[in-house]
């Protein structure tokens, strides 16, 4: 990838009538940088980690954002009065407003702030910490899907069908964001976020047999298959409808846009294993994630298993640039470039978040 090709992609098109397309202003260096080596403290990035430097999301909208999304949660009764910390704790406003800098307005960053609490509430509730269990989870995670799929049957069952939805907090939620997207959303938008969100539920499914099995660790290969489904796809892809355009279905199916969205999401997910190492290994029974999964598999220690997954995202980092970067140089339309921009800005966003929340995420004593 040359260096022109990346500042071009990252600068976003230029010309007449497409100023608008622009990003929020990124910070002066364009490239990403390295972490620092050292013995990182609260806050830091992983040391070695690739990654790009964003600017503290804007206040007002993040006030704005926290505002709505609590007085959502209380309309649908997402969580009991002593989740609340934890709900707070989480900071969903500052992540959507990281990760959605050209969305034009508030209510666009709504659209992707309730999905995001929706899709926490499943994983907490469903599989892991609030009550989660492997044990059922395929027909939870079905019944939850026609939340945002609807099942279409015969008048005698649909009652039933219907009064299901709002029998749990996870539900409600589906149900609620799902109807705000659909509304701002096409119907093509639509129905790409269905089809991400059936890959994510896939991957959640594979991820609870090993947790049922109690003894089965994955090959690295195996491991790194799951999380390309139970990874953050559905949020970088619904950019162009947080960000008020679309791009159309004919040019987000092509093969060298799913490879340059799957390898973004998997470099994003691995993000999230390594921030949250600390955190799954405090918490009860065994987590899967890459660095154990490394350890176990390659027969190395914690820390090298940990430092290896460092490499093994920086390579997915590096050939998620250099394939969005190719691909906008040889789809110079506005909108393909718009939306690279775009799940590039989400990448960046999520990886703020996590490297920040220390309410969450602190760092293992590796270095």
């Amino acid at each position: 990838m040359s260096g022109t090709a990346l500042e071009q992609l990252l600068r976003g098109p230029s010309g007449i009538g497409t100023a608008g397309l622009n990003l929020a202003p990124r910070q002066e260096a364009v490239a990403a940088v390295e972490a620092p080596s050292g013995k990182p403290t609260s806050g830091d990035p992983v040391p070695g980690l690739y990654f790009h430097p964003v600017p503290e999301p804007d206040a007002e909208r993040v006030a704005e954002v926290n505002r709505r999304i609590k007085l959502w949660a209380e309309e649908i009764e997402l969580y009991p009065p002593d989740w609340e910390d934890q709900f707070d704790g989480f900071s969903v406003s500052r992540y959507m407003v990281a990760c959605h800098p050209d969305a034009p307005s508030v209510d666009h960053i709504m659209l992707a702030t309730r999905l995001m609490v929706a899709e926490n509430a499943v994983d907490d509730c469903y599989c892991e910490d609030l009550g989660g269990s492997p044990v059922g989870l395929g027909s939870r995670l079905l019944l939850a899907h026609t939340a945002l799929d609807p099942l279409h049957t015969t008048a005698e069952y649909q009652s039933g069908w219907q009064e299901s939805l709002g029998s749990d907090a996870p539900r409600r939620a589906y149900r609620s964001a799902m109807e705000h997207f659909t509304q701002a959303a096409s119907a093509s938008q639509s129905d790409r976020f269905r089809h991400d969100m059936a890959r994510l539920h896939l991957g959640y499914l594979a991820e609870a047999a090993w947790d049922q099995d109690g003894h089965h660790v994955p090959e690295v290969w195996e491991y790194l298959s799951m999380r390309q489904f139970n990874n953050f796809r559905p949020c970088p892809t619904i950019t162009d409808a947080v960000g008020g355009y679309e791009l159309p279905a004919d040019l987000h199916a092509r093969p060298a846009m799913q490879r340059v969205i799957a390898l973004a999401c998997n470099a994003t997910t691995i993000v999230n294993d390594l921030y949250s190492y600390t955190k799954e290994l405090a918490s009860p029974g065994r987590h899967l994630n890459l660095p154990v999964v490394i350890s176990e598999r390659e027969g190395v220690s914690d820390r090298d298993g940990y430092l290896k997954a460092v490499e093994v995202h920086n390579e997915l980092m590096h050939a998620f640039e250099a394939e969005a970067a190719a691909l906008a140089a040889a789809t110079p339309v506005p909108v393909v470039v718009r939306f690279l921009r775009g799940v590039a800005a989400w990448v960046d966003g999520n990886h703020y978040w996590h490297q920040t929340n220390t309410y969450r995420y602190s760092l293992p004593d590796f270095w």
